[in-house]
């Protein structure tokens, strides 16, 4: 494998372990904010679109991951 395709995977791979580390944890956070429900203990607008962010995120990673591994395989 060339340096420049090892480095690119690799990168995939660090920005999906990334990704991994920092959003469960943030998720907790967001999901014990008084924000994220209101009076009636139904989910906020603040709650929704958190979730959707944060699932969209590690979406991306799962294919970073994929990306990533099959390069080094491939490669």
């Amino acid at each position: 494998m060339e340096p420049l395709g090892l480095a690119a995977a690799v990168l995939l791979l660090v920005g999906a372990a990334f990704s991994a580390i920092v959003w469960p944890p943030f998720w907790r956070r967001v999901a014990a904010d008084p924000r994220a429900r209101d009076a009636d203990g139904r989910a906020t607008k603040f709650l929704r679109v958190h979730a959707i962010l944060i699932g969209t995120a590690l979406v991306i990673a799962v294919a970073q991951a994929v990306v990533g591994a099959w390069w080094l395989v491939a490669g």
